[in-house]
């Protein structure tokens, strides 16, 4: 998948679609912000400077100061792929993201989708 679309893609762009598929389910934008802190490591500020600078995917989680040795623990399916089956490491932090985003529209409480 080396060199997937979805690399160079800035989290900018896709950030209001995980906020709103969150808002269309009754969550709210500090739900998905909290998502993207823990499984990252950064803080409000650091991600909040990520999204203003229109970071691509792949800078984004490579400048990430410290994913979160929890995501292991994220398993199930996005677009029909087993997130614990994806080989490319950058591929899989994206469906781990996708996954948590997934979670947290269909209702789930945010103490497990933290995996807490």
């Amino acid at each position: 998948m080396a060199g997937h679309r979805i690399y160079t893609t800035s989290l900018a762009s896709v950030y209001p679609l995980y906020v709103a598929k969150a808002e269309k389910k009754g969550r709210t934008k500090a739900e998905v912000d909290q998502i993207l802190l823990w499984l990252t490591g950064f803080s409000q500020a650091e991600l909040d400077d990520q999204i203003a600078a229109k970071t691509d995917f792949e800078t984004f989680f490579a400048r990430a100061p410290k994913l979160n040795p929890a995501r292991a623990e994220i398993k199930g399916l996005v677009c029909g792929v087993r997130v614990e089956e994806v080989a490319e490491p950058l591929m899989r932090e994206i469906r781990y993201l996708d996954k948590l985003i997934d979670e947290l529209a269909k209702g789930k409480a945010m103490d497990k989708i933290l995996r807490g």
